[in-house]
Protein backbone atom coordinates (compact mmCIF):
# COMPACT_ATOMS: atom_id res chain seq x y z
CA UNK A 1 0.00 0.00 0.00
CA UNK A 2 2.89 2.32 0.18
CA UNK A 3 2.58 2.57 -3.42
CA UNK A 4 -0.50 4.52 -2.98
CA UNK A 5 1.06 7.52 -1.07
CA UNK A 6 3.28 8.29 -4.44
CA UNK A 7 -0.26 8.77 -6.40
CA UNK A 8 0.52 12.96 -6.10
CA UNK A 9 3.96 12.61 -7.37
CA UNK A 10 4.31 9.89 -9.57
CA UNK A 11 3.33 11.65 -13.27
CA UNK A 12 6.34 14.37 -13.15
CA UNK A 13 8.46 11.10 -13.38
CA UNK A 14 7.62 11.46 -16.97
CA UNK A 15 9.65 14.11 -18.53
CA UNK A 16 6.61 14.99 -20.67
CA UNK A 17 4.28 15.14 -18.33
CA UNK A 18 3.07 18.51 -18.51
CA UNK A 19 2.66 18.47 -22.60
CA UNK A 20 0.72 15.24 -21.95
CA UNK A 21 -1.29 16.17 -19.22
CA UNK A 22 -2.05 19.66 -20.87
CA UNK A 23 -2.83 18.18 -24.53
CA UNK A 24 -5.38 15.73 -22.77
CA UNK A 25 -6.88 18.80 -20.50
CA UNK A 26 -7.14 20.35 -23.71
CA UNK A 27 -9.08 16.71 -25.50
CA UNK A 28 -11.47 16.91 -22.58
CA UNK A 29 -13.33 20.41 -24.22
CA UNK A 30 -14.38 18.08 -26.69
CA UNK A 31 -18.30 16.81 -24.92
CA UNK A 32 -18.48 13.23 -24.63
CA UNK A 33 -16.22 12.28 -26.77
CA UNK A 34 -12.99 13.70 -24.83
CA UNK A 35 -14.21 12.32 -21.66
CA UNK A 36 -14.31 8.73 -23.29
CA UNK A 37 -10.77 9.59 -24.39
CA UNK A 38 -9.57 10.54 -21.27
CA UNK A 39 -10.81 7.40 -19.77
CA UNK A 40 -8.84 5.27 -22.10
CA UNK A 41 -6.02 7.29 -21.78
CA UNK A 42 -6.17 6.64 -18.22
CA UNK A 43 -6.24 3.13 -18.76
CA UNK A 44 -3.38 3.13 -21.55
CA UNK A 45 -1.66 4.60 -18.76
CA UNK A 46 -2.52 1.90 -16.11
CA UNK A 47 -1.32 -0.60 -18.73
CA UNK A 48 2.08 1.19 -18.65
CA UNK A 49 2.47 0.77 -15.45
CA UNK A 50 1.93 -3.13 -15.26
CA UNK A 51 4.41 -2.82 -17.86
CA UNK A 52 6.52 -1.56 -15.57
CA UNK A 53 7.04 1.71 -17.26
CA UNK A 54 6.11 4.98 -15.03
CA UNK A 55 5.92 7.03 -17.65
CA UNK A 56 2.27 8.60 -18.67
CA UNK A 57 0.65 7.24 -22.20
CA UNK A 58 0.64 9.40 -25.02
CA UNK A 59 -1.87 11.96 -25.10
CA UNK A 60 -4.67 12.12 -28.40
CA UNK A 61 -7.52 10.93 -28.97
CA UNK A 62 -6.19 7.52 -30.30
CA UNK A 63 -7.50 6.16 -27.07
CA UNK A 64 -11.00 6.88 -27.53
CA UNK A 65 -12.19 3.29 -28.00
CA UNK A 66 -10.19 1.56 -25.00
CA UNK A 67 -12.36 4.29 -23.47
CA UNK A 68 -15.63 3.32 -24.57
CA UNK A 69 -16.64 0.07 -22.16
CA UNK A 70 -15.46 2.02 -18.83
CA UNK A 71 -17.29 5.15 -19.82
CA UNK A 72 -20.69 2.85 -20.34
CA UNK A 73 -20.20 1.09 -17.01
CA UNK A 74 -20.04 4.43 -15.13
CA UNK A 75 -22.99 5.95 -17.36
CA UNK A 76 -24.92 3.06 -16.09
CA UNK A 77 -23.92 3.35 -12.18
CA UNK A 78 -24.83 7.31 -12.41
CA UNK A 79 -28.35 6.19 -13.77
CA UNK A 80 -29.03 3.73 -11.59
CA UNK A 81 -27.62 6.06 -8.61
CA UNK A 82 -29.99 8.65 -9.75
CA UNK A 83 -32.88 6.66 -10.46
CA UNK A 84 -32.67 5.01 -6.76
CA UNK A 85 -32.39 8.67 -5.52
CA UNK A 86 -34.87 9.96 -7.86
CA UNK A 87 -37.77 6.99 -6.28
CA UNK A 88 -37.42 9.41 -2.84
CA UNK A 89 -37.28 12.45 -4.41
CA UNK A 90 -40.03 12.65 -6.92
CA UNK A 91 -42.76 11.32 -4.12
CA UNK A 92 -40.86 14.54 -1.85
CA UNK A 93 -42.00 16.79 -4.71
CA UNK A 94 -45.52 14.75 -5.44
CA UNK A 95 -46.18 16.15 -1.82
CA UNK A 96 -44.99 19.45 -1.44
CA UNK A 97 -46.58 20.36 -4.83
CA UNK A 98 -50.13 18.85 -3.83
CA UNK A 99 -49.79 21.04 -0.55
CA UNK A 100 -49.08 24.21 -2.83
CA UNK A 101 -52.44 23.77 -3.99
CA UNK A 102 -55.25 24.20 -0.86
CA UNK A 103 -54.64 24.28 2.74
CA UNK A 104 -51.59 23.95 4.15
CA UNK A 105 -50.88 20.50 6.18
CA UNK A 106 -47.35 21.03 8.47
CA UNK A 107 -47.85 16.62 8.39
CA UNK A 108 -47.11 16.44 5.14
CA UNK A 109 -44.83 19.76 4.61
CA UNK A 110 -42.46 17.74 6.81
CA UNK A 111 -42.87 14.41 5.08
CA UNK A 112 -42.35 15.77 1.65
CA UNK A 113 -38.90 17.88 3.25
CA UNK A 114 -37.40 14.91 4.86
CA UNK A 115 -37.92 12.95 2.05
CA UNK A 116 -36.03 15.63 0.13
CA UNK A 117 -33.34 15.15 2.61
CA UNK A 118 -33.23 11.35 2.41
CA UNK A 119 -32.95 11.04 -1.62
CA UNK A 120 -30.03 13.56 -1.38
CA UNK A 121 -28.47 11.60 1.52
CA UNK A 122 -29.26 8.58 -0.81
CA UNK A 123 -27.01 10.36 -3.58
CA UNK A 124 -24.51 10.97 -1.46
CA UNK A 125 -24.15 7.37 0.05
CA UNK A 126 -24.37 6.08 -3.60
CA UNK A 127 -21.91 8.36 -4.78
CA UNK A 128 -19.48 7.42 -1.88
CA UNK A 129 -20.17 3.53 -2.42
CA UNK A 130 -19.09 4.11 -5.79
CA UNK A 131 -15.97 5.98 -5.64
CA UNK A 132 -14.81 3.09 -3.23
CA UNK A 133 -16.16 0.56 -5.00
CA UNK A 134 -14.02 2.38 -8.67
CA UNK A 135 -10.96 0.33 -8.34
CA UNK A 136 -13.12 -2.94 -8.82
CA UNK A 137 -15.36 -1.87 -11.46
CA UNK A 138 -11.75 -0.55 -13.47
CA UNK A 139 -10.60 -3.47 -13.35
CA UNK A 140 -13.62 -6.01 -13.47
CA UNK A 141 -14.11 -3.94 -16.59
CA UNK A 142 -10.82 -4.02 -17.73
CA UNK A 143 -10.84 -7.95 -17.68
CA UNK A 144 -14.06 -9.30 -18.47
CA UNK A 145 -16.57 -6.31 -19.78
CA UNK A 146 -19.30 -4.16 -19.58
CA UNK A 147 -21.43 -6.96 -18.04
CA UNK A 148 -18.31 -7.40 -15.20
CA UNK A 149 -18.12 -3.97 -14.67
CA UNK A 150 -21.90 -3.48 -14.15
CA UNK A 151 -22.11 -6.86 -12.03
CA UNK A 152 -22.76 -5.07 -8.53
CA UNK A 153 -21.97 -8.55 -6.72
CA UNK A 154 -19.12 -9.28 -8.53
CA UNK A 155 -17.69 -5.71 -8.34
CA UNK A 156 -19.07 -5.66 -4.35
CA UNK A 157 -17.24 -9.46 -3.68
CA UNK A 158 -14.01 -7.73 -5.44
CA UNK A 159 -14.08 -4.90 -2.76
CA UNK A 160 -14.44 -6.57 -0.20
CA UNK A 161 -11.86 -9.45 -0.66
CA UNK A 162 -9.72 -6.71 0.96
CA UNK A 163 -11.13 -4.18 3.02
CA UNK A 164 -8.24 -2.51 3.76
CA UNK A 165 -6.87 -2.49 0.40
CA UNK A 166 -10.40 -0.67 -1.06
CA UNK A 167 -10.68 1.85 2.18
CA UNK A 168 -6.78 3.45 1.49
CA UNK A 169 -7.38 3.24 -2.61
CA UNK A 170 -10.84 4.90 -1.94
CA UNK A 171 -9.52 7.86 0.08
CA UNK A 172 -6.31 8.52 -2.20
CA UNK A 173 -8.91 8.83 -4.81
CA UNK A 174 -11.47 11.55 -3.03
CA UNK A 175 -7.84 13.14 -2.78
CA UNK A 176 -7.48 12.45 -6.41
CA UNK A 177 -10.39 14.14 -6.75
CA UNK A 178 -10.19 17.27 -4.71
CA UNK A 179 -6.50 17.44 -6.89
CA UNK A 180 -8.78 17.23 -10.07
CA UNK A 181 -11.49 20.38 -8.92
CA UNK A 182 -7.66 22.78 -7.73
CA UNK A 183 -7.55 24.37 -11.26
CA UNK A 184 -11.41 25.67 -11.07
CA UNK A 185 -10.62 27.51 -7.32
CA UNK A 186 -7.02 28.42 -8.76
CA UNK A 187 -7.51 29.82 -12.32
CA UNK A 188 -11.13 28.24 -13.69
CA UNK A 189 -9.77 26.76 -16.69
CA UNK A 190 -6.67 25.10 -15.10
CA UNK A 191 -9.33 22.54 -13.96
CA UNK A 192 -9.08 20.98 -17.72
CA UNK A 193 -5.40 20.19 -16.80
CA UNK A 194 -5.55 18.94 -13.00
CA UNK A 195 -8.64 16.70 -14.04
CA UNK A 196 -5.91 15.19 -16.24
CA UNK A 197 -3.57 14.65 -13.87
CA UNK A 198 -6.26 13.56 -11.38
CA UNK A 199 -7.08 10.57 -14.13
CA UNK A 200 -3.14 10.34 -13.90
CA UNK A 201 -3.35 9.59 -10.31
CA UNK A 202 -6.04 7.16 -10.58
CA UNK A 203 -4.22 4.95 -12.93
CA UNK A 204 -1.02 4.93 -10.04
CA UNK A 205 -4.40 3.93 -7.71
CA UNK A 206 -5.94 1.42 -9.60
CA UNK A 207 -2.88 -0.37 -10.20
CA UNK A 208 -1.45 -0.22 -6.46
CA UNK A 209 -4.86 -1.66 -5.70
CA UNK A 210 -3.97 -4.51 -7.63
CA UNK A 211 -1.52 -5.34 -6.31
CA UNK A 212 -2.25 -4.86 -3.05
CA UNK A 213 -5.57 -7.41 -4.01
CA UNK A 214 -2.81 -9.97 -5.99
CA UNK A 215 -0.74 -9.96 -2.12
CA UNK A 216 -3.87 -10.53 -0.40
CA UNK A 217 -5.72 -13.30 -2.18
CA UNK A 218 -4.77 -16.31 -0.20
CA UNK A 219 -2.00 -18.58 -1.76
CA UNK A 220 -2.44 -21.95 -3.51
CA UNK A 221 -2.20 -24.26 -1.21
CA UNK A 222 0.73 -27.24 -2.36
CA UNK A 223 -0.11 -30.48 -2.29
Amino acid sequence: MDRITDAFSWPTRDRQWIGKVALMGLVLLVPIAGLITAIGWMLATLDRLRAGDQTLAPAGFQHLRRGARLFVVDVGYAIGMALVSLAVYVPAVTVMSQEGRGPVNGGLIALGVGLSFLSFGILTLCSLVFTFATPAIVLATDRRGIGAGLNVGGVLRMARASITNTLFAGLMLIAASFVGMLGAIVCGIGVLFTAAYSLAMQAWIVRSYEIGSAEDSPSPVST
